[in-house]
């Protein structure tokens, strides 16, 4: 009985089983999140980036040219000093003791001249009134010319004596700073080597290599900004002052000098810098970030050569709010901004964020919303 039971219900379900129909959800398109920023026209600062180290405007060696021991040091680093103050002092006994013999020498041919001079002008008269013979008068007249002559020998070996006890004062050439001091007092100063070096600081200098190919954006006056570890958060100004008439035929390159005012010497010499030269202003132009472009490169072999091939690619969320991929005409990029011809036009929604997860025709929502 239980059996047959068991039967029937079998049975029942195998009857009502093929009347019943599966219920089954539609699948949600997928959506992904981004965020969107209006295309607009706008401008870009060309410019060309490179780095040096700061330079004095002017910096001069200073060498003793008497190779002595320094006696005595009068200026420190740091100090102020002006042209024609002494700097240092090399031990002069020596040079002293010259002087004294080239002075007492003169000295003696001086007495001397004035001697035979009166000598000579009784001579003369004698002579005058045939007193004395004319060979006589002309071995007075020559002894008296000789001893003139060596009068002006020991002038000017008294002249070079003083001029190397001058020279035992070492002396600023130019107006400036005591930049460095590279002996001390009791060290032998030698004319090879320098002393200190005298630094003009109210204008500093930066100089860097450029290319043949920047060379021809490059022009005197140019504004320029600069960079130093010291001061992250202060852009410095100044503008292209030298642009070298030649390039290193090894390197191709040419030397370019920048000149930035700096009255509170605040920049100091060896500093290291980072620089941007401004050369040129594009405007009317569409302007994007280049954080939101995508960028491919390509090797390619022309004329025997390898040549690196690099496209930019956008983003645009069309009015079904799909994504469209756009191949991008830049006309000049930099590291943080791209200046567009073509690709983009104006009051497009332009991908800002989450463009690395579309692709082309993909649906998206703006983030955040869960709207389209």
């Amino acid at each position: 009985m239980r059996k047959r039971t068991l039967l029937k219900g079998l049975f029942l379900v195998i009857l009502i089983t093929p009347g019943c129909k599966t219920q089954v959800e539609p699948t949600k398109e997928i959506r992904i999140p981004v965020e969107i920023s209006t295309v607009s026209l706008g401008e870009i600062k060309k410019s060309l980036d490179s780095s040096g180290d700061i330079k004095a405007e002017l910096e001069v060696r200073v060498f003793s040219k008497i190779p002595e021991r320094i006696e005595i040091y009068y200026v420190d680093e740091g100090d102020t000093i002006h042209r024609g103050e002494p700097i240092a002092r090399v031990l002069a006994e020596t040079i002293q003791h010259g002087v004294e013999q080239a002075e007492a020498g003169l000295a003696a041919l001086q007495t001397r001249q004035v001697n035979l001079k009166s000598d000579f002008n009784r001579t003369r008269n004698l002579f005058k009134v045939n007193a004395v013979s004319k060979q006589q008068y002309d071995a007075v007249e020559s002894q008296l010319e000789s001893l003139t002559a060596q009068v002006e020998q020991a002038k000017a070996i008294l002249a070079t004596a003083l001029s190397q006890h001058k020279d035992a004062t070492i002396t600023a050439p130019i107006s400036g700073i005591i930049g460095k001091r590279f002996l001390e007092t009791g060290d032998m100063a030698m004319p090879s080597l320098p002393v200190a070096t005298v630094v003009q600081m109210d204008h500093v200098k930066i100089q860097f290599e450029a290319t043949e190919t920047d060379l021809g954006m490059l022009s005197l006056g140019q504004p320029s900004e600069v960079m130093v570890r010291s001061y992250p958060d202060r852009i410095f100004s100044g503008n292209v002052s030298k642009i070298s008439p030649v390039l290193d035929p090894l390197t191709r390159m040419a030397m370019i000098e920048v000149l930035i005012p700096n009255s509170d010497h605040i920049l100091k010499p060896g500093m290291f810098a980072k620089i941007r030269v401004t050369t040129g202003l594009l405007k009317d132009l569409i302007v994007i970030p280049r954080h939101v472009v995508l960028e491919h490169t390509t090797l390619k072999r022309e004329n025997g050569q390898d040549q690196v091939l690099k496209d930019y690619y956008a983003f645009v969320v069309n009015a079904s709010s799909k994504a469209e991929q756009r191949k991008l005409e830049v006309v000049y990029a930099d590291h943080k901004s791209i200046a567009v011809r073509s690709g983009l036009s104006a009051g497009e929604n332009l991908v800002v964020s989450g463009q690395k997860n579309l692709r082309d025709g993909v649906a998206v929502m703006l983030a955040g919303t869960g709207e389209k």
